[in-house]
């Protein structure tokens, strides 16, 4: 049966508020970005031309109501978007290193992405899609966690490919015990993996980048490995197959935020325009060339949802950097 959507993506939705000058009287100024990992992969996505939609959960205030008119104007659909009266929308700042690295300070005690119940999810909308990605922000209370469960079980028994992004944010768990039994959880379930290179080291105890992917692969037998690196670039792993890429680096970085949701949005639109299948070496090559140039692209400019590149300014720098090499 024909997919209505190409990619369903459950989890968090807030707002960024990211440092964009300072007053007069010195202090920082704060700009209110949309942001939540799962939907700047869907932006992403949008911009390449595919159909998506999020499921997910925000307040109903002024932010909520911000952040609903954010996803309707980057086209990802909002079916699946409950609101919640008595919770107010989870809000983020963030602090931004001069070498464009980042610091978050959350206000979710609680926030309403964790409300979200398994009474409250479109299954129509997850039973429809090609793929369905999340993350583990929905699983660090008990609520949220059963919704994402079960909306990755219905995936399953609906024949979507699984992508999932730890994307850990260490204070928002009570325990890394929990965050890393969580994790396990996602590692267990995805068809592909999107994780960077402090979580890998993190989660598998290994060092080396390659040991890591070898430990994951053994214990969860996961098909599609990638693994950021950063500054450094990028890895794809497939069975036997792997492939590295170095990073597009721009001299006009502003900041990292969304970089990597945009370097996985790539691998899901490099997945559902050539197949899911095995890839070779020149294939997982090419996936990991337009990732790293778009996630080159968005460390130049603020904020990440509403502003991802094209596919013709990705393709511009993929095709810079390649006559560098």
């Amino acid at each position: 049966m024909e997919k209505q959507y190409d990619v369903v993506a459950l989890g968090e939705l807030l707002i960024d508020f990211t440092e964009n000058g300072q007053s007069q009287q010195g202090n920082p100024v704060l700009e209110a970005n949309p942001g939540g990992a799962p939907c700047n992969v869907l932006a992403m996505l949008n911009r390449l031309g595919h159909k998506t939609a999020f499921i997910g959960k925000v307040g109903e205030d002024m932010f909520g109501s911000q952040l609903e008119e954010a996803l309707k104007e980057t086209g990802i659909g909002t079916e699946g978007l409950v609101k919640d009266s008595e919770v107010h929308t989870t809000l983020a700042f963030v602090h931004t290193f001069p070498d464009g690295d980042r610091d978050f300070s959350f206000y979710r005690n609680p926030g309403a992405d964790m409300m979200l119940r398994a009474d409250e999810l479109n299954k129509t909308l997850i039973q429809n899609c090609r793929i369905f990605h999340f993350g583990s922000l929905s699983m660090t209370d008990s609520g949220c966690r059963q919704a994402t469960k079960e909306a990755v079980q219905i995936a399953k028994e609906s024949g979507a490919v699984i992508s999932f992004d730890p994307n850990l944010r260490e204070p928002l768990w009570e325990s890394l015990e929990e965050a890393k039994e969580q994790i396990a959880y996602g590692m267990s379930q995805c068809d592909i993996l999107k994780i960077s290179d402090n979580e890998i080291q993190w989660f598998t105890k290994e060092e080396d980048y390659e040991a890591g992917v070898r430990f994951l692969q053994e214990k969860y037998s996961i098909k599609l490995i990638l693994v950021s690196l950063g500054k450094e670039g990028s890895m794809a792993f497939l069975g036997n197959c792997k492939a590295s890429r170095k990073a597009c680096i721009q001299k006009n970085t502003v900041e990292t935020t969304g970089a990597g949701d945009t370097f996985c949005g790539c691998v899901l639109h490099y997945v559902l325009k050539n197949g899911w299948k095995d890839y070779s070496e020149e294939e997982l090559n090419s996936m990991l060339a337009f990732a790293n140039a778009a996630a080159a692209v968005i460390t130049t400019r603020k904020g990440a949802l509403r502003v991802m590149p094209t596919a013709e300014e990705i393709e511009m720098v993929r095709k810079e950097y390649e006559n560098q090499e």
